[in-house]
């Protein structure tokens, strides 16, 4: 079953952080347990605030990538770039429908 870890975050730094994330790679660079789909949302409301939609295969494999070291190294250097700490929520796609 695909999972999703939803992150909310805040940030002033935004260019920098996508530089970071971009840093750690994808499954084509051969990475085990990466994510398949990263996507960032901007919060129209309030300037500053952003949304990490980050897919995985399973909650088996994302569980696995937490565990990397690269993973806790990336997840520091996020948090200093960040003016509050990012919330994490864990999710089990329920339904997926692609209507392009």
């Amino acid at each position: 079953m695909t999972f999703v870890q939803i992150i909310d975050f805040e940030t002033d730094r935004i260019v920098e952080l996508k530089a970071l994330a971009d840093e750690m790679g994808s499954p084509l660079d051969g990475r085990e347990n990466s994510p398949t789909r990263r996507l960032i949302l901007r919060d129209r409301n309030r300037p500053g605030r952003y949304f990490g939609v980050i897919e995985f295969n399973s909650y088996e494999e994302a569980m696995r990538n937490n565990d990397d070291p690269e993973t806790s190294k990336f997840a520091e250097q996020m948090s200093a770039l960040c003016t509050r700490p990012p919330s994490f929520t864990d999710c089990d796609v329920v339904d997926l429908t692609d209507f392009t």
